[in-house]
């Protein structure tokens, strides 16, 4: 009896595993067991349905067949739907022009679920059909009956808007410029520039901002069409050299898709401008950089020439022959100088200042050219900003890709090039002050800049300026307040001598280095 007593109670212990087990299994693939429950469901709702099926064959017409193009947009279409993930069976396909770009297409055999207003439609892979001698690739749509009269063409529709807007952001993007002696002949090459949105040294609220607008601005063709406008929108961007305004148009154009057409005003005539505004197409980046330049006259011509020239290329009706463009102009100076006419809304409608460098922009720097988020020789880097040293960013991405090796080596680079950057003078004019990396988007987008000051400084930051020190300040206290920071700097151990005789890219003494690191 104490041997069956024993046997049962193991026995028992045997079955409790057991039916513990099972429940950590059901537990654990509860994924599958809902996964299942859902293909029973869609099963038992199909079987009660009454369907309208219709066939895209990849190929159409008897022996001389060609390609359906609705073919190749269903199937484009088909590789962005969502559902595509949870097909069955999906064929991974990668571009034989980019790298790293790879997409799904439905296996032979399986559906992929879609919905349009309100109604639920489904296409299958139907693999290879044979009709009248002719073997083709097909598709097959699925529309419930009591739905097909209602949607089935706008679907339609939808798909091939969808897949064409694909295929244009998919495409080799190319530059074109108009070098030759015809001004309506573009000279074309790829265009490569790597720049993007996210990449661009920015304020992230401010370039949140333009992500926006440009999006606003691509979804706007109903929007403009109402308010009777062209569907174009205008750019200006303008300060220092060395801000990095060409990237962010380039970074514009990729984010944007489109082609970029590189006009060079002193090029051509106001004829010729107008033949090559008929000559660009439509989704099209127009750049025409230092504008102030070329507004100042020269050759014999006169600015006011020159301006008028400019107007009737902005907003004349040469403009008007094409729509979803986007025209960027850059300017090397302030807003100053500039005839009113050229910047009002209308001919440029968001203007966007570029500024130098201080110590928040050196960090947005920093953490995309080095990786760092903080460094113990930050300090001095920030007290060399407080001073009033500028640097462009142009400069100090030089100085860190020189140095992209060695951290420490690069700050100390930075440190050694702010002490040999002058302080500011007191008096300047708004185009030569010293200003900041945080650009201000004006237009219908515009914010002003808020008035920052030091405690024991008679300093301010001028709106609208990108910051500076203020007209009445007087030489003698700021040359006083420099002289303290610096005093006080050396008491605190702030400041890290720098060698002398380090060449400008950064080549330190690699003890030091060592040390640092």
């Amino acid at each position: 009896m104490p041997l069956d007593g024993a046997g049962g109670a193991v026995a028992g212990f045997l079955a409790y595993a057991a039916l513990a087990v099972v429940a950590l299994r059901a537990v654990l693939s509860y994924k599958s067991v809902a996964h299942a429950a859902r293909r029973l469901w869609r099963w038992a709702d199909e079987w009660a349905q009454a369907y309208q099926y219709y066939e895209v064959p990849r190929l159409v017409g008897g022996g001389d067949a060609a390609e359906n193009p609705l073919f190749r947009k269903a199937a484009a279409y088909m590789s962005s739907l969502p559902s595509l993930d949870d097909a069955d069976a999906a064929c991974v396909l990668s571009s034989a022009t980019k790298s790293n770009d790879f997409s799904l297409q439905l296996g032979p055999g399986h559906t992929a679920h879609d919905a349009f207003l309100g109604a639920r439609l489904a296409w299958t892979n139907g693999g290879t059909a044979t009709k009248d001698g002719l073997c083709s690739e097909r598709l097959v749509l699925r529309v419930r009956r009591h739905d097909r009269t209602r949607v089935l063409r706008p679907y339609l529709q939808h798909v091939e808007s969808v897949a064409d807007e694909m295929e244009l952001r998919r495409r080799d993007l190319r530059l074109y410029a108009n070098t030759g002696s015809d001004a309506a002949r573009w000279a074309s090459a790829p265009f490569t520039h790597p720049a993007t949105l996210d990449t661009v040294a920015m304020d992230p609220e401010l370039k949140t901002r333009v992500r926006a607008d440009l999006e606003s601005f691509l979804k706007g063709r109903a929007y403009y069409h109402r308010l009777g406008r062209v569907w174009r929108r205008s750019y200006l961007l303008y300060g220092p050299h060395g801000t990095g305004k060409s990237t962010f148009a380039a970074a514009m154009a990729r984010f944007l898709g489109y082609d970029v057409y590189d006009i060079d005003l002193s090029r051509a005539g106001s004829d010729d401008l107008r033949a090559m505004l008929l000559a660009t197409a439509p989704r099209s980046l127009i750049l025409v950089e230092d504008l102030d330049r070329y507004l100042r006259g020269g050759d014999g011509e006169t600015s006011a020439a020159r301006a008028a020239r400019v107007l009737g290329f902005m907003d004349g009706l040469s403009s008007c022959c094409g729509e979803e463009r986007v025209m960027v102009f850059t300017m090397s100076g302030g807003k100053e100088g500039v005839d009113p006419a050229v910047l009002r809304p209308g001919r440029l409608d968001v203007h966007i200042h570029f500024t130098m460098c201080d110590f928040e922009g050196f960090k947005a720097l920093a953490s995309n050219y080095l990786g760092l988020k903080d460094h113990k020789l930050y300090p001095q880097v920030e007290e060399g900003f407080h001073a009033g040293a500028r640097l462009s960013p142009a400069e100090l991405g030089e100085i860190m890709l020189a140095n992209r090796g060695s951290p420490s080596r690069a700050l100390r680079t930075v440190i050694n090039a702010l002490q040999h950057v002058a302080a500011p003078p007191a008096r300047t004019s708004s185009a030569a002050r010293p200003p900041r990396l945080s650009s201000r988007l004006s237009g219908h987008l515009d914010e002003s800049n808020t008035a920052s000051s030091e405690s024991n400084a008679a300093a301010s930051l001028s709106p609208g300026t990108g910051g500076g020190f203020g007209k009445d300040a007087p030489m003698r206290e700021i040359k006083k307040l420099y002289g303290l920071i610096k005093i006080r700097s050396r008491k605190e151990g702030g400041v890290v001598p720098v060698d002398d005789t380090a060449s400008a890219n950064g080549r330190g003494s690699d003890a030091s280095t060592e040390k640092d690191r």
